[in-house]
């Protein structure tokens, strides 16, 4: 690795092989990657090349067969599931394609929980959730059963949850791919937003606008990487505080 800081994320010789009925899946095939502080990175690829096998190896929720991954430089090689879980709450947000939200809970305790979990104080919880939900467009769904939402607000939901506790890294896994293209374009300003804040984000869609907005495109196909390009030559991120509420509504 080269001097300097260290990346916020770096995966050296990453390989997992899925099996089950049938001929192994070579999901992801000896790969390597670092992602700096501040970088938005989108991971496409056609379906089945491996993208969210690789996401969820970086986020914890898989284990490499071979591999080894470092976290702010730090390596993750000997760490436990609760440890992994412990990251995720702190350092590591992560949106998925079909939300993942708690059914059975409302909007505001969907939101809260993860910082609560994490220590925070439920004043400070519910501050943090209250900010997000109004910057979200959310004003006056706290008290809302996820499934009283449609789908553009649920994905807001969830990504206000993964960044409840201020993660240093965002992990996005198609977070548009269950979405209309109203929802679509709330993901993509969303995203684009909290990355001129100086959010480091990596994204695997296989949507070619969503892709538009990172500053660094990866192309992976059959489980290894075929291009790492840098769309332009972006100033550093801004950073700051809440610019103002977004008016998004469904």
């Amino acid at each position: 690795m080269s001097d300097g800081p260290a990346p916020v994320l770096h995966a050296e010789g990453l390989v997992k092989t899925h099996y089950g009925e049938g001929a192994p899946a070579h999901a992801v095939r000896g790969v390597d990657l670092s992602v700096t502080r501040g970088e938005f990175v989108a991971i496409t690829g056609p379906s089945g090349a491996g993208k969210s096998t690789l996401l969820h190896l970086l986020g914890g929720l898989l284990r490499p067969d071979s591999g080894r991954i470092e976290l702010d430089g730090v390596s993750t090689d000997n760490w436990s599931e609760a440890r992994w879980a412990v990251e995720r709450r702190k350092r590591i947000g992560i949106v998925f394609q079909f939300f993942n939200l708690v059914s059975n809970v409302s909007v505001a305790d969907n939101v809260e929980l993860p910082a609560l979990l994490a220590g925070a104080s439920p004043k400070k919880a519910r501050t943090e959730r209250e900010e997000l939900l109004a910057e979200l467009g959310l004003d006056g769904k706290e008290r809302s059963m996820p499934g009283e939402l449609s789908g553009g607000e649920q994905q807001r939901v969830a990504l206000a949850r993964a960044l409840v506790n201020h993660p240093p890294l965002l992990l996005a896994d198609e977070p548009a791919g269950s979405l209309d293209s109203k929802g679509t374009r709330e993901v993509m300003r969303l995203l684009s937003r909290f990355h001129q804040r100086g959010q480091t984000i990596l994204l695997v869609t296989h949507d070619a606008r969503l892709a538009s907005a990172a500053d660094r495109v990866i192309s992976f196909f059959d489980g290894r990487i075929a291009d790492d390009a840098a769309l332009t030559d972006t100033a550093p991120p801004r950073r700051g505080g809440i610019s103002g509420v977004l008016e998004l509504r469904d």
